[in-house]
């Protein structure tokens, strides 16, 4: 910890000898609809030297309509407010002085323009990474290496996040995170989260908010944090559309949406799909198991390749009302589709023999399995904000729900050489259905100045039934239901929760902060045979408390209390055996797992657009939730006998420290050429009563080179590497991505064309992981696809023709919110 806290005092000591020679003058203000008195945002503030007829400085209005310019030298200057559809005002004669080095212009009045425009276009650069009081925020609008890509592919280049060769994320080392698009719950995560994740092409995501420590208003699920996926839309008066399509080697992504608005109405719809082509990947495992004596061995051998293909699409309609400047209602309606199908043969080899090498019997075999899922689901959402007229005074209803239904169908036969036994086999049909719905009510009311109270309350359902039908192969190659794992049940998890929370300005703004408390109370049921789940209460506290040396420099502490409650995949005692060498099943038994997390961060812009941010964290897990993997040299399930088999399941260990800190940086060498780069490293460790400490050292490095060959054609290469990390039964593989990417831009930038490769020479990544117990050892190494080529084309076209409306950020396709 102490390198941390020496390398964060550099920076601050680096940081404030820069800040020392800058003067400390600022203009503030904001600007309204003189009409509707309504905030406008992206409103363009520029300063002018007297004299001079080219800006040296400005900045967009926030969605209050506030601004603030500050590090202004001492004179006079001229000041231009403008936005698309009202008249300019001109301010001249601005002075800043050594006695008055603060100047508020008050809020400023824009008139609505009587000239409708024929077409518009803002231009208005938004920082890559914006570090918030309570988030991170990455703005995807200069990612050149996802373009064509999906979600996983964005998520790679954020700070402190990353992506595995599975598509698996974690946030800080940690995986348990709670995924939100929009800001909500969405029924797209009902598959896997990293199949979920690879279905949202990244065309559509505006950016990726990163909340490691969330406040009391977020629910308490997930240790690792939360990851806000949010989506481009748009409320800009008028008609436009965007087209964007992408074809590859390996992944096709096409998207459509078209957005209209006049007055206080405004609608959308929305369709995209994405489809990942038949790609195969080959595995290996070799699996060495003793008796307990150790005068016996038995190896398994298993070589296979497993073709897959993935899609999906989804598509909807929003609505937006602005009944009055303090009423706005907002309806969404979408419809999202998923399947994956795979399939595999394996060849096998048994062997056992005596520690002296003599073979006792060799059995060769060729299983061959296949696995087919789909999931269709219906998700809605109603929201309501009121605003009165007590400022920053504001309440929020919303309503969201989702509608499931999900089919797998799964079968495996194994095939033994010389019928030294009877070909074996089994088939399941699985179908399911999900339905959850959330209703919350957040009230915001400040108290003084300085001090604001905000207080919520939210109810969450959630009712899963699944069915499992398991069928054996007789030996006259019929199948026969398998008694034992054919059952229904009913899985339902209620969640009541409160809080209270507030924002708070102490020793005249020194220090600025957010505290609060949620109490989440969570009923579960469950008819699995013999089990009853109790119910628990969960009260999580948080508080972050900030101090700004400037508006570009500062630094924070925070605390969070977590918990990851297990899902009921984790719980569901249904044994998986798709393989019967290796044999899953859940553990209806566990137990929410509990974490406290430790913060400090530090973070500084620099006036050329350079910027940093520091992360050091703290972070431990109790009742933490481990996969375990036992060997058994027979495994009896419902009556069939299954020889050398391990058998893995979840369960709650002791606990999980982990230390370590992550560095963002980004430095533009030139108005060409900018770098951005991203180290984290830390340890953990692993304990449980019985078993020995694990600890190891990881460590995740990214760099991104963008370089504009003109201003329509741009360049990017990208890389990431991610090392190997300790676990508590083996080491978890390394893994090292990049991507190169060119995009040129057309007709005033309303089309572009793009190019990308990932990984061009390098068609597989070969991954080497290890596991062992204490009667086995076994040695995976797969080769996965990762070579792919692409080119994607976007097209954005219509016309800006009324005047209250939000701009277009970064002149963007935009999407409406589901």
């Amino acid at each position: 910890m102490r390198y941390y806290i020496l390398t964060l005092t550099f920076f601050i000591s680096l940081a404030n000898v820069a800040q020392s020679n800058s003067n400390k003058g600022k203009i503030t203000g904001k600007v309204m609809d003189a009409e509707t008195k309504v905030p406008i945002e992206m409103a363009i503030i520029s300063i002018y030297k007297t004299g001079e007829t080219k800006a040296f400085n400005g900045i967009a209005t926030d969605q209050n309509g506030s601004f603030l310019i500050d590090n202004l030298p001492e004179g006079p200057y001229r000041i231009t407010i403008e936005f698309i559809s009202y008249k300019e005002i001109i301010l001249n004669n601005v002075s800043i002085a050594a006695s008055q080095n603060a100047v508020n212009l008050g809020t400023v009045l824009l008139q609505p323009s009587t000239n409708q425009l024929d077409e518009v276009k803002i231009v208005s650069k938004t920082a890559t990474v914006q570090n918030k009081i309570d988030k991170m925020v990455y703005n995807t609008a200069n990612d050149l290496t996802s373009q064509g890509g999906v979600a996983t592919d964005v998520l790679k280049s954020v700070p402190m996040v990353s992506v595995d060769i599975d598509g698996n994320v974690e946030l800080q080392g940690n995986p348990n995170i709670k995924f939100l698009i929009n800001g909500k719950p969405s029924s797209v995560f009902g598959a896997t989260v990293s199949d979920a994740l690879q279905s949202i092409p990244a065309s559509q995501i505006k950016s990726i908010e990163v909340i490691t420590s969330p406040g009391a208003r977020y629910d308490a699920a997930g240790t690792g944090g939360i990851i806000n996926i949010v989506l481009k839309e748009s409320k800009v008066q008028g008609i436009n559309s965007s087209i964007n399509l992408s074809a590859g080697t390996r992944l096709e992504n096409g998207s459509f949406n078209l957005n209209a608005r006049k007055g206080n109405f405004g609608m959308g719809i929305y369709f995209s799909g994405n489809k990942q082509l038949n790609t195969k990947t080959k595995s290996i495992s070799d699996r060495v198991s003793y008796n307990a004596a150790r005068d016996s061995i038995n190896r398994l051998y298993q070589n296979g390749v497993s073709p897959f293909t993935r899609s999906g699409y989804q598509t909807g309609i929003n609505l937006n009302w602005s009944i009055t400047p303090k009423d706005e209602l907002t309806g969404t309606l979408g419809y999202n589709h998923f399947e994956n199908n795979s399939s595999g043969m394996t060849l096998q080899n048994q062997i056992a023999s005596l520690s002296d090498g003599t073979i006792l019997s060799q059995i060769n075999s060729e299983r061959n399995s296949t696995s087919n899922f789909n999931n269709n689901a219906v998700d809605w959402s109603l929201g309501y904000k009121k605003t009165f007229e007590k400022e920053d005074q504001e309440m929020d209803v919303l309503v969201t729900s989702s509608y499931g239904k999900s089919q797998n169908n799964a079968g495996q036969q194994t095939l033994y050489q010389d019928d030294v036994y009877p070909v074996s086999g089994l088939r399941s049909y699985n179908p399911g259905k999900d339905h959850q719905t959330e209703i919350a009510l957040d009230f915001v009311t400040p108290i003084a100045k300085g001090f604001t109270l905000e207080t919520g309350s939210k109810v969450s359902l959630e009712s899963i039934n699944s069915n499992v039908v398991t069928d054996t192969l007789a030996l006259d190659g019929s199948y026969i239901n398998n008694v034992g794992q054919t059952y229904g049940f009913t899985y339902k998890r209620n969640i009541y929760s409160a809080y209270v929370s507030s924002s708070f300005a102490l020793f005249n703004g020194f220090l600025n902060g957010k505290a609060g408390l949620r109490y989440e109370r969570t009923n579960t049921t469950a008819d699995f045979v013999g089990v009853s789940i109790p119910d628990y209460n969960t009260f999580a506290p948080s508080f972050t408390i900030q101090h700004k040396f400037s508006e570009d420099q500062s630094i924070k502490f925070a605390y969070s209390y977590r918990i990851e409650r297990p899902d009921y995949e984790e719980l569901n005692p249904f044994f998986n055996i798709s393989d019967p060498h290796n044999i899953s099943t859940g553990n209806p038994f566990l137990k929410p797992e509990i974490g406290n997390r430790f913060e400090l961060g530090y973070s500084k812009t620099f006036t050329n657009g350079a910027n940093i941010y520091f992360s050091g964290y703290y972070r431990r897990n109790t009742q933490d939730i481990q996969s375990f993997t036992t060997f058994y040299p027979t495994l009896n399930i419902y009556g069939t006998d299954y020889t050398d088999v391990t058998l893995t399941q979840r369960y709650n260990f002791g606990s999980q420290t982990d230390i370590g800190a992550s560095i963002f940086g980004s430095l533009v060498i030139n108005e060409k050429l900018n770098i951005r780069s991203t180290v984290e490293l830390g340890e953990r460790t692993t304990t449980n009563p019985g078993f020995a400490s694990v600890s190891g050292f990881n460590y995740r490095a990214n760099l991104n080179l963008s370089y504009q060959f003109q201003p329509t054609m741009t360049a990017e290469i990208f890389g990431n590497y991610r090392s190997s990390q300790k676990n508590l039964q083996g080491e978890r593989p390394s893994s090292f991505f990049y991507n190169l990417a060119v995009r040129k831009q057309f007709w005033h930038k309303a089309a572009s064309l793009g190019v990308t490769m990932a990984n061009p020479f390098n068609k597989y990544m070969n991954q080497r992981s290890t596991k062992f117990g204490e009667s086995f050892n076994q040695v995976n190494i797969r080769e996965v696809p990762v070579q792919s080529f692409g080119i994607s084309l976007s097209y954005k076209f219509g016309k800006l023709e009324f005047k209250k409306g939000e701009s277009d950020h970064n002149n963007e396709p935009q999407l409406p919110t589901i």
